[in-house]
């Protein structure tokens, strides 16, 4: 008879939970425009000071082909395997306080089965409310704050937070089908999509991990503390804007993304989604730009910043 793995194991020494914390929810997967979820992941396991109650297994989950684990090769023998992670927490925010933490990849495999035994332990858990972020990809400027677009059913946040309300239809997500079933099950959620530039988007853009941060504390008022990513962020853009003011393509590019950005958010008569990009440069165009600049500049490669290639 054949053995199957079960789809997650209880942590022997896991803490106990209060009922009614906040749920929140990071998975890096299908779209990650600026690093956002992968660079939240990472601030949050290093600062929320996470206990592990559920580790959700891999051989069920995720196809090694696609994701394979890193391991190092000393020398002459092999050291520290690090496989992929996915589990749910117990985590805290900067004022100590608790909430949980569903945080890793993106499942490859059932999808069905792993959303139903999220939502159940968020049922059993008694969960006030349900966050998760994921960013994408759009034609709009890094000198302007990152926006958002907020699904659930949490209408005050939607109406303050969401600055683009699309009918349209897409991929779906793992979290796509959480909020989904969350919604139908009756659990206060909301999903924000941040709104990253799409030239920036194959990059660790700091500013897209901050927006995440705050988008779950407009959400659930826990509190993080981020100063150093904003100060990452401060050198991230200033590199940025050296390349920039060093080529006047990039510099009419942007101004274009500028204004198009201004009279859309202005809710001017011209104004257009700013999908609708027939008259802006690409993403391609853009990162071609970029890479031709850092080809032909005279800065040093510890100078060049990131990386658009």
């Amino acid at each position: 008879m054949s053995w199957t793995p079960p789809l997650y194991v209880s942590v022997d020494d896991a803490p106990a939970v209060p009922t009614g914390l906040p749920l929140v929810i990071l998975l890096t997967g299908f779209t990650d425009a600026g690093s956002a979820v992968s660079q939240s992941i990472a601030y949050l396991r290093d600062e929320a000071s996470p206990a592990v109650l559920l580790r959700f297994e891999n051989d069920v989950l995720l196809d090694y082909r696609a994701r394979r684990p890193q391991i190092t090769f000393d020398a002459d023998h092999l050291t520290d395997y690090r496989p992929a992670r996915l589990e749910l927490s117990l985590a805290y925010d900067a004022l100590s306080r608790p909430f949980l933490l569903l945080a890793g990849y993106e499942p490859d495999f059932a999808w069905e089965a792993f959303v139903n035994a999220v939502v159940g332990a968020a049922t059993a858990f008694a969960v006030s409310s349900v966050t998760w972020v994921h960013a994408i990809g759009m034609p709009v400027p890094h000198t302007r704050p990152l926006g958002t677009t907020v699904s659930g059913n949490r209408a005050a946040l939607t109406e303050a937070h969401s600055v683009w309300k699309p009918h349209t239809t897409v991929p779906a997500t793992v979290g796509h089908l959480l909020e989904y079933r969350f919604v139908a099950s009756g659990h206060s959620v909301a999903g924000f999509v941040l709104l990253v530039p799409h030239y920036l988007s194959d990059t660790e853009y700091p500013a897209s991990a901050i927006t995440a941060l705050d988008s779950i504390t407009a959400a659930t008022g826990l509190v993080f503390a981020v100063d150093d990513l904003r100060e990452q962020n401060e050198d991230f853009l200033s590199k940025v804007g050296e390349q920039v003011s060093a080529s006047d393509e990039l510099t009419t590019m942007l101004t274009g993304l500028e204004e198009r950005y201004d009279a859309y958010m202005a809710g001017a008569t011209m104004a257009t989604p700013l999908l609708h990009e027939a008259d802006l440069p690409s993403a391609d165009e853009i990162a071609a730009e970029l890479e031709r600049f850092l080809a032909n500049g005279s800065h040093d490669d510890d100078q060049r910043g990131p990386s658009f290639g």
